[in-house]
């Protein structure tokens, strides 16, 4: 059975219904990084198996900046550290906040994947005042929420802390405050200028009211209390927050002890990794969900998402073989579906085709029609040889397909392939060593091309099998060991220039 819909049966037997709310959230602290669409993608592929219900996705702009991202102005956003996300100035204008400028940009790439979930924001849920009922809960059992941190994590707090950071009135930052002494009304609130190393508050105190949007509740309070506000009902979350002592097993018992709430249906999952490293796109070190998911077509993106089970790592390395051997693993998707075959791969084709979904006892225009699907790697080699036409090449492809292929091959060349993808076709004899041996089988193919002038791709191939010299044909003509299907390739080429090549390289 298919992971969301084996997912999506657990959940109706535990809640005796499928109608009900998934929700996750991202702070939007920089350009979001592509390891975050898997949580996207896991929760929105459990909302569509559950077929009912309302999946949430929040954008946690209520968050303090606690570093500022290397593609950004430090002298511009330095001053702002320590201050929620939704209060700082946008890097680019037509935005309300920094917060909401990379919101926007990651909630594009959500929707173009074909995710259309009810988007909320964290700002907003604080500032209507939605939270005050679950903040009033957390500062009056305070003490609970402590013993529990020091029993489930370990985490010692010093009596008196509260779980709130209260926004200076005076400075407008929230991670140089320490809030305590909750009278019921207003909080006892110190900026400390010391507090955080990478800014310093403004040493004002007073009393101030932890409600409204005038503070945030801390991280391991602040995701339970979210579950009781909006009724969560299914929210996973990274394999790190599920480990014993972690977030989440706080979180499930701040949620029960202190909140009454039951803790949602949990969805531990492995991480999506991009060339082998989990990093922080705020850090400037990885590759974006906006770069990644304009790389490949919305197919390809949620096959690369949705392909594994979610106890299952991806590794996705734009600088490897991932995108052509997803295109490879999506052509054998497509034909165990188009042959009717009833299984979990046919299963998978529906779900990554985000038009297909709800088909099934209507309609199936929405289907992709059966079609011969060129290899991307074979695409991505022609559209490097300026002599080929891809459509001649292959007369029987759908040519939108094709022409899809064929831009996102030019694409991914240009930015990220690896060598070995990358060819030219030489215009002069390439400075190569050859064997005496590949200079006769050169010499040999020669012959055969004087001899049969009408010689097909595939009759070119039956000869080279009979050497099996493929490498001399790659270093006479690209400059390297490799290449493509070489009968097809010489037959591409015009007759003349492959005469004068051979006789070239069999000197």
């Amino acid at each position: 059975m298919f992971w969301a819909d084996r997912l999506a049966g657990e959940i109706e037997k535990r809640f005796g219904t499928r109608a009900v709310r998934v929700r996750d959230e991202k702070t939007v602290s920089g350009r979001v990084h592509v390891g975050s669409m898997r949580g996207v993608a896991i929760h929105g592929a459990v909302h569509e198996a559950l077929g009912a219900g309302e999946f949430v996705w929040e954008h946690n702009d209520f968050d303090p900046m606690d570093d500022i991202p290397v593609y950004l102005d430090r002298t511009t956003f330095e001053p702002h550290l320590g201050k929620p996300l939704c209060t700082i100035p946008s890097p680019e204008p037509g935005y309300k906040s920094y917060g909401e400028y990379f919101a926007k940009e990651f909630q594009t790439v959500i929707e173009n994947a074909g995710w259309h979930p009810r988007f909320v924001w964290a700002s907003e849920l604080y500032r209507s005042g939605k939270m005050d009922s679950v903040i009033r809960e957390a500062l009056e059992h305070a003490n609970d929420i402590r013993r529990i941190m020091k029993e489930v994590s370990g985490a010692e707090r010093q009596s008196g802390w509260l779980p709130i950071s209260i926004i200076c009135p005076q400075c407008g930052k929230m991670t140089t405050t320490d809030a305590t002494d909750f009278d019921g009304t207003t909080v006892a609130v110190v900026c400390r200028e010391s507090k955080v190393i990478y800014t310093k508050g403004c040493a004002w105190s007073g009393r101030v009211s932890p409600f409204g949007g005038n503070g945030k509740l801390y991280w391991k309070s602040d995701w339970p209390a979210k579950w009781k506000v909006y009724r969560v009902k299914v929210e996973g979350g990274g394999k790190d927050h599920s480990t014993k002592g972690g977030s989440r097993d706080v979180g499930n018992h701040i949620a029960a002890e202190v909140f009454h709430y039951e803790p949602p249906f949990d969805i531990p999952y492995e991480f999506f990794l991009v060339g082998g490293r989990k990093m922080s796109s705020s850090k400037g070190r990885g590759s974006s969900a906006k770069e990644i998911a304009e790389l490949v077509p919305v197919k390809i993106f949620r096959l690369a998402l949705l392909g594994k089970d979610i106890n299952q790592q991806i590794n996705f390395d734009p600088e490897g073989d991932t995108i052509p051997v997803l295109y490879d693993q999506y052509d054998k998707l497509a034909q165990n579906f188009w042959a009717g075959t009833q299984d979990d791969y046919a299963r998978l084709f529906e779900v990554i085709h985000p038009a297909m979904l709800g088909w099934i006892g209507r309609s199936k225009r929405a289907l992709p029609r059966a079609q011969e699907l060129p290899r991307f790697s074979q695409v991505a080699f022609m559209v490097q040889m300026p002599h080929m036409d891809i459509y001649k090449e292959f007369p029987r492809a759908n040519r939108a397909e094709l022409a899809e292929r064929a831009a996102y091959a030019k694409r991914w060349l240009n930015e990220y392939a690896p060598e070995k993808f990358v060819f030219k076709l030489q215009e002069s004899m390439p400075a190569v060593e050859l064997s005496t041996q590949q200079k006769a089988a050169l010499a040999d193919l020669r012959t055969f091309f004087e001899q049969h002038p009408s010689a097909t791709a595939e009759d070119i191939h039956t000869k080279l099998h009979q050497s099996k010299e493929f490498k001399a044909v790659y270093l006479a003509f690209l400059g390297k060991d490799h290449g493509p299907k070489a009968g097809w390739f010489l037959a591409s080429l015009p007759r003349d220039f492959v005469l004068a090549r051979l006789a070239e390289a069999s000197r």
